[in-house]
């Protein structure tokens, strides 16, 4: 379903009513699940969206998604879990075990069959042809895939265990795991042993058919972890022998069989560091100016370092050594003494200052087929790199009220937690010291800490216990407003407060003129002079940058006529800024009725 990519139809928020729905569906599609998993799976409070996705084969599905990681995901009206939900409750379906080099051919998009399964001592797990079940490797209980069975647990007994045994839906490592934050399987160990494959099954070989069948009938396996690892590296190593495949495809279209020669002896990594070496250097020499500078060491790289990239090659840091773009520039400077990197605002980085003069730059050369090349090309904008917008990660931090409260998990005033350790904390707080209710496992006893931290004087005398969602919402209420700021490239960035929106508004400039005033395009990582460029084009008018009223080291972008529906589809579809973020989109004008 998810091994190649998908395409994203819509990404909203979840409302409340259907927040409370897909509570209620869960917990009727597996009620192997506790009302505290429940509760974790799908919080109150913590923000939930909903993702509308067509798969590569046309199949709508709705994806649910939690802090950035997919929990669940509804084909034709049934729930199925993600491996993310499936690792923290790892019990909720009957689960396969399969080998672990299985798992890549799981991955690539075959389905599992019986022959592969490993039976263990307690047997096979009793299921219903097309009900929901988990596929496992030995060793660990952490489940890597999941489908549906293709037939049920006494057909496949009555088979000799021979046909297909689960249709796989969803797998470690494919697209919708890509989705998430990409984190390997825990290791949770296996409390039988499986028991051996009988004679015929063992050590023996199978064909694998057309339709996607799986090998099997190794003996010898690794734990799961070791085996995730190699595969991920597997991936790696077959990507970048396709990249520099086709790369030396095409340098002996141009003739370059020489240079190609030369290429084969270094590592993947190796030309990737020489590559973005040679991009730099010729950005330097031919695209900057003087008077550009300081200048935005993300627009360094989407504008003038891509555009310098030989045909047929692609510039990407992360298959470097340097794997970042701070890391690199750091290493010019440290080095070479090639730029001087200045961080003019809090999280933003800039080149202030380039040495022309530099040995290392004076005697780079320009390839002499680059121009021919890339004149028509550039003229395009091919080379331009998409925008990447920032990831914002909401935060809460400790305050002086709250610190006793955390005092357990070492964490001190000022030390910015997201509300999913906040939960935890408090979770592990709470059993601590044992103030679950007895009768109702929904409530907990307040004691003194809990009294002093969270309730109001007026409460004191009359609250004796809080839900646990009540709690949770408490703490979170009385924590200190906080956000991360991780832009491409750089280290994450720790703010307090509310994250400060672009700000588009209208204002009146004459008898009856008004203009488009942008503001704080440079905390979303935007540069307001490529900003201000885009727009001018496209509208046709007038547009000039102005210092920030009140604020030093930043600007704001002025453009003639109310253009906020022309400024909005340039933040939401080009740059792909999350619309909480852009305020002001309501003030566009509005079409009146024809006559």
């Amino acid at each position: 379903m998810f091994a190649k990519a998908f395409r994203v139809r819509s990404n909203t928020v979840i409302k409340g009513s259907d927040r409370r729905k897909l509570r209620a569906d869960i917990s009727t599609a597996f009620p192997l699940l506790s009302m505290e998993d429940l509760n974790e799976l799908v919080p109150n409070k913590e923000e939930l969206n909903i993702v509308k996705i067509y798969a590569h084969k046309g199949d709508a599905v709705t994806v649910y998604v939690l802090q950035k990681n997919p929990i669940f995901f509804q084909m034709e009206k049934q729930l199925f879990p993600t491996v993310y939900t499936l690792w923290r409750c790892p019990s909720m379906l009957p689960a396969f075990t399969t080998w672990p080099p299985v798992l890549q051919k799981l991955a690539g998009g075959a389905d599992l069959m019986l022959p592969g399964v490993v039976v263990s001592a307690s047997g096979l797990p009793e299921v219903d042809q097309g009900d929901c079940c988990a596929v496992r490797l030995v060793a660990n209980r952490a489940p890597v895939a999941v489908g549906t069975a293709a037939m049920s647990s006494a057909e496949m007994r009555r088979s000799g265990m021979k046909g297909k045994g689960v249709n796989i839906l969803h797998t470690y490592m494919d697209h919708l795991w890509v989705f998430g934050d990409k984190s390997n399987p825990p290791v949770i160990p296996v409390t039988n042993s499986p028991a051996q494959v009988e004679g015929e099954t063992e050590g023996e070989e199978y064909e694998e058919e057309e339709e996607g069948e799986v090998r099997d009938g190794q003996n010898n396996f690794e734990p799961v972890k070791t085996s995730c690892q190699s595969m991920q590296e597997m991936r790696l190593e077959e990507r970048d022998a396709e990249v520099f495949k086709n790369e030396e495809m095409v340098q002996v279209k141009e003739g370059e069989d020489t240079d190609g020669e030369e290429d084969d002896s270094r590592s993947p990594q190796e030309k990737m560091d020489a590559l973005l070496l040679q991009c730099f250097l010729h950005a330097l020499k031919t695209k900057v100016k003087k008077s550009e500078l300081p200048l935005l060491t993300s627009t360094f790289l989407r504008n003038h370092m891509v555009a310098c990239c030989p045909r047929g090659k692609q510039l990407d840091i992360k298959k470097s050594s340097y794997k970042k773009l701070s890391k690199f520039l750091q290493c010019m400077q440290r080095d070479y003494s090639l730029v001087q990197v200045k961080e003019l605002s809090k999280g933003v980085e800039s080149i202030v200052e380039v040495d022309w003069k530099n040995p290392k730059l004076s005697s780079f050369r320009t390839p002499e087929d680059f121009g021919l090349e890339n004149d028509s090309v550039e003229g395009c904008g091919t080379f331009e790199v998409s925008y990447q917008p920032p990831e914002i990660t909401p935060l809460y931090g400790v305050t002086a009220r709250l610190e006793p409260l955390f005092q357990d998990a070492q964490k001190r005033k000022g030390t910015a937690l997201k509300a999913i350790e906040v939960r935890n904390i408090i979770t592990d707080y709470v059993k601590k010291n044992e103030l679950v209710h007895e009768i109702n496992k929904n409530f907990v006893n307040i004691n003194p800490t809990l009294c002093d931290c969270l309730l109001e004087k007026s409460e004191y005398q009359e609250v004796e216990k809080l839900k646990w969602d009540d709690l949770i919402s408490r703490t979170l209420s009385r924590m200190q407003a906080c956000h991360e700021v991780l832009f491409p490239g750089q280290r994450p960035v720790v703010k307090k407060g509310q994250v400060e929106p672009i700000d588009i508004t209208i204002a009146s400039r004459g008898s009856n003129k008004k203009v488009t005033i942008i503001k704080n395009l440079e905390g979303f990582g935007l540069d307001p002079a490529l900003v201000a460029d885009t727009l001018q084009h496209r509208v046709q008018a007038s547009c000039v940058i102005q210092d920030f009223p009140g604020a030093k080291n930043r600007v704001q972008v002025q453009i003639q006529g109310n253009q906020v529906q022309h400024v909005g589809k340039l933040l939401l579809d080009q740059y792909h800024i999350p619309r909480k973020y852009v305020q002001g989109l309501d003030k566009a004008p509005k079409l009146g009725k024809k006559k």
